[in-house]
């Protein structure tokens, strides 16, 4: 049976979303409660930090790059045994792209496709009576969303809590916590987000700070109430995988990997062969195609150039064996790549590009991607700093449109049996109902 499902949203980007999410999380794990977490559109770095809190597999739900089944069988396979599904929002509640209903990329589009409440997490801070005025309007916004619950956060004192909850009383929407603005400990950020849940050593720590917090402000049972049962829906196989045997970069220079493709292609019958090119190791050589997620090789450009073993296997896998790169995993592909400080160092070489982290502007929005291979037509996104630098004369590897139907050009390359790009691959833009 699949179980009840709940959003945490918030008004906009940075008012304590992925804090509540955390704590309600660590705290309902610890109950022994079975928690699922999914992140509502692309988003790596917060799905990691779910799968350290509850012990699963994150997950993503796009309604943009998903097409609706695949959306439909998503969720409900996450909830399939579980006490809770708990859905953390990106941004602001309603904000998404302009776009047929139920495909804009905003949160608000998994309430009525799913029937998901809404736990809206309000930051109080410089405001009192007019928090009341803000909930009503998103209360009122749009009658497919319901707001079930709220709570408070950064409160600057017991009289500044109880002023807000009675403004909001007349509402009849119930205040559900309230967490002092210094209370929550802090989460380390980078240029791309938080910093990746596996280089924080004091993760653990951090996650039962958090259940502590969750337990001594928040009402959890109150919360776990407001929950509804996620519609019960057919699997959607969605992404044939590139091999039987697939060698798998994973380190924390290629951690960018959305789960619902892994589990794509384990469903259809690959074998993954995880292998760490910042260890130095190359592709296993029984596998017969290679995948270099995204992640921050940037960061680590010095050491990979001197990873002479993982950059020698990978050009002798790519004479007889397909590989691609995506995003990051293009950057190595590549001649070189520039570093914060303007330092290039070697790549790969299987590609005729290089990149720079030096000259960097930020790249970031839904696309819509026809493979020049084979001419299929697969939505994603790009979410990067990176530029490249050195012009190539490689074929490219798609045709780029943004999700109002831009056109944006040729991107990536291709090269014998390599490729890559700076695109993500989410899913294929259509699927059958």
């Amino acid at each position: 049976m699949t179980g009840p499902g709940l959003l945490i949203a918030a008004p906009r980007s940075g008012a304590g979303k992925t804090t509540v999410t955390l704590a309600l999380l660590a705290a309902l794990r610890a109950r022994g409660l079975a928690i699922r977490a999914a992140k509502a559109g692309p988003d790596y770095i917060d799905t990691a930090f779910h799968a350290a809190a509850t012990g699963r597999p994150g997950l993503n739900l796009d309604s943009w790059a998903m097409p609706p089944p695949l959306l439909a069988s998503l969720a409900a396979e996450a909830a399939t045994g579980a006490d809770l599904l708990l859905v953390e929002g990106a941004m602001g509640l309603f904000d998404g792209i302009a776009g047929p209903p139920g495909r804009t990329g905003a949160a608000s589009d998994l309430c009525a496709r799913l029937g998901l409440p809404v736990l809206l997490v309000l930051d109080v801070t410089g405001q009192a009576q007019s928090a009341a005025a803000l909930l009503r309007g998103f209360a009122l916004h749009d009658p497919a969303t319901r707001i079930a619950g709220v709570v408070l956060n950064r409160t600057g004192s017991d009289r500044h809590r109880r002023m807000v909850e009675a403004a909001i009383a007349p509402l009849g929407i119930p205040v559900l916590g309230a967490i002092p603005r210094a209370a929550p400990p802090a989460l380390p950020e980078r240029h791309l987000g938080l910093v990746q849940a596996e280089e924080l050593p004091a993760l653990a720590d951090t996650l039962a700070a958090l259940s502590a917090l969750a337990e001594r402000h928040l009402d959890l049972d109150a919360i776990q109430s407001l929950a509804r049962p996620i519609p019960p829906a057919p699997a959607a196989l969605h992404l044939p995988p590139p091999g039987q045997r697939i060698a798998l970069a994973r380190d924390a220079a290629f951690s960018f990997l959305y789960a619902h493709i892994l589990a794509a292609w384990r469903t259809a019958g690959a074998e993954l062969h995880p292998f760490s090119p910042l260890a130095d190791e190359p592709p296993p050589d029984h596998c017969d195609a290679c995948w270099l997620p995204g992640g921050y090789p940037e960061l680590h450009a010095p050491r990979l150039a001197a990873a002479h073993r993982f950059l020698t296997g990978l050009r002798h896998f790519a004479t007889t064996r397909p590989v691609h790169g995506e995003c990051g995993g293009y950057m190595v592909l590549g001649q070189g790549i520039e570093d914060a400080e303007g330092s290039r160092h070697a790549m790969a070489g299987l590609l005729g590009h290089a990149s720079s982290f030096a000259r960097r502007r930020l790249h970031l929005g839904y696309r819509e991607a026809r493979l020049l291979t084979d001419g299929s037509l697969w939505r994603g996104h790009e979410f990067h700093y990176a530029t490249v630098i050195d012009p190539t004369a490689d074929p490219p590897f798609a045709d780029l449109r943004n999700a109002e139907g831009d056109p944006l050009g040729p991107a990536g390359g291709r090269r014998g049996l390599v490729s890559g790009s700076f695109f993500h691959l989410i899913a294929p833009a259509e699927m059958p109902a």
